[in-house]
């Protein structure tokens, strides 16, 4: 079958649903193959592992008319192979893929062999001649299951990633075949129309009580605190940015990006911002960026006291909940969020709280007049004619030029759930969490932090106070992810004498359909991990 087929127009349909199941199966042999959270090895293995797998590819054949096709060695084969000692000599990389070349000077014949084991291994040669849609999709679908973290998997729970919910990700199949283009209204007819209206409810579930509020989609956290500074600018060229030392590092970011000065860094107790230190350093000239979900511990600066303080001061207020803030979507959470309304702008990011696939980040402004700075012309997209003649200017809406339709598989997933259903899934991860660190305290082999604000628990091994200290937890992490097992986070935060950074483990648990039994055998593994590493260190001069 051709593998040059047309997602869109007639027959693309159909093509998608030969090929569609064929990666789908492909996935779910993958997955079988990983058999955990994570692959095994680590970066030198996996990367090696790959270029073993580069010769199977070559090899795989589909029969005529019918796809079949030749069984691959797999990851996880790869993987052990390379955990091995090689038995000889002649440990060559396969062959890639390609037609053979005539030497050149520009082009010179391939050796017989090339190292395996390593990154370098890498050569970043592209195949001339193509295997086939099927062959090729088949084949690297499965392998980037079996080598992919997985973040359904309740062992992978280091990080602000959650496992996507399958009708987001159904609708972005819809999206990426239909390949609307988001900067202009003739490129992207009803996926600008269905944009316009679920940012308009995401501005209106922030600020329900502004007069005109607006949102527009950014590709994460990152981008929309991009967007906080860059309109905090345009409003006074003299802005001078102000944050927790609890703030994600794209503040700071932000801040090099646009030119302005560093961030003022005010001090923070338990992971929280303190209002007496911030209005210690605000003037009029400040714009303050508090955090309501930070990523070391799910903590929530207190918003209605720094919101107070700003008005106070007359200084700009830009609220980071890109963790926190969909927790407005549920009765029983949105409390937490008080304040948040007082805000000049808010980050937000559904590929956390709200299980979408990356990217899926919102920006929103209390004021939509914030908006206009990102205003910007060119005649082939937004002529002043075509705007006045009642075409919608999209390319105001972002400060990217093409972009995906991302709106439109946050907007089916609203469409599905409901507000009320999407804060049910928050509720369930900020209870998971709370029984979790239940589980953590009563553990003999592990030390708590503290009580989760949100969904996240963070604790280190007891062995650690009484041995180890930061270099054994360090390595219980890195010994859990070679080994894949487990993936875990880290997170320094001051509770060492004097105020030092002390290093803790993190569980940030975005699974919606887990409970807290399922993460007793991770905090076991945890511990157990923490004594055997121990031991090694003792007896080995040299700590691994």
């Amino acid at each position: 079958m051709r593998a040059d087929g047309l997602a869109g127009g007639e027959g693309g349909a159909d093509r998608l649903g030969e090929l569609i199941p064929l990666a789908l199966r492909a996935m779910a042999a993958g997955i079988a193959e990983r058999g955990g959270p994570a692959p095994a090895g680590g970066p030198a293995a996996v990367a090696a592992a790959l270029v073993a797998e580069r010769g199977d590819l070559g090899q795989v054949t589909a029969a005529a008319g019918l796809g079949e096709l030749a069984p691959a060695a797999g990851l996880r084969h790869a993987l052990a192979a390379e955990s091995a000692p090689a038995s000889g000599p002649d440990h060559a990389v396969p062959a890639e893929p390609t037609a053979p070349q005539p030497a050149s000077p520009h082009h010179p014949a391939p050796t017989s062999a090339a190292p395996r084991g390593g990154r370098e291994s890498v050569t970043g040669a592209l195949p001339r001649t193509g295997v086939g849609a099927e062959a090729a999709l088949e084949h690297l679908s499965r392998l980037l299951a079996a080598g992919s973290a997985d973040p359904a998997d309740p062992s992978c729970a280091a990080h602000l990633h959650c496992p996507p919910l399958a009708v987001s990700v159904a609708a972005d199949v819809v999206a990426s075949a239909l390949n609307p283009s988001m900067d202009s209204w003739d490129q992207a007819p009803v996926a600008s129309e269905l944009e316009r209206e679920f940012t308009a409810g995401i501005a209106r579930l922030c600020y329900p009580y502004a007069e005109t509020p607006d949102a527009v989609v950014t590709t994460g956290g990152t981008e929309s605190n991009l967007l906080g500074l860059l309109l905090a600018r345009e409003r006074n060229p003299r802005a001078q940015p102000v944050c927790g030392a609890n703030a994600h590092h794209s503040v700071a970011r932000a801040a090099w990006l646009l030119g302005l000065p560093a961030p003022v860094v005010v001090p923070c107790e338990g992971d929280r911002m303190l209002p007496g230190a911030l209005a210690d350093v605000l003037t009029a000239d400040s714009v303050v960026v508090a955090t309501a979900g930070t990523t070391n511990t799910g903590t929530l600066d207190p918003l209605p006291e720094i919101a107070r303080i700003c008005r106070r001061k007359r200084a700009r207020l830009h609220v980071d909940a890109a963790y926190g803030g969909m927790a407005l979507c549920s009765e029983t959470l949105k409390a937490k969020l008080d304040g948040l309304e007082l805000a000049d702008s808010v980050a937000l990011d559904l590929h956390k709280f709200g299980w979408q696939p990356v990217a899926a980040g919102l920006f929103a402004a209390r004021e939509a007049a914030d908006l206009a700075a990102l205003t910007v012309r060119a005649e082939y997209l937004n002529a002043d004619d075509d705007t006045e003649a009642g075409l919608p200017d999209l390319l105001g809406r972002s400060i990217r030029t093409s972009r995906r339709p991302d709106a439109f598989r946050m907007a089916v997933t609203v469409h599905a759930l409901g507000t009320e259903g999407l804060g049910a899934l928050v509720e369930r991860c900020c209870t998971t969490a709370t029984e979790v660190a239940r589980l953590v305290d009563d553990h003999p082999g592990l030390r708590l932090w503290g009580r989760p604000e949100l969904s996240t628990v963070v604790l280190r091994p007891v062995v650690a106070d009484e041995a180890g200290g930061d270099e054994l937890v360090a390595r219980v992490r890195r010994a859990l992810l070679e080994a894949g097992t487990a993936v875990i986070g880290r997170a320094a935060l001051p509770t060492g004498p004097g105020g030092e950074n002390q290093l803790w483990l993190k569980l940030t648990l975005l699974h919606p359909h887990t409970t807290a039994e399922d993460y007793r055998p991770l905090l076991d593994r945890i511990a157990a991990t923490a004594g055997a590493e121990l031991v090694t260190g003792r007896e080995s001069p040299v700590a691994s």
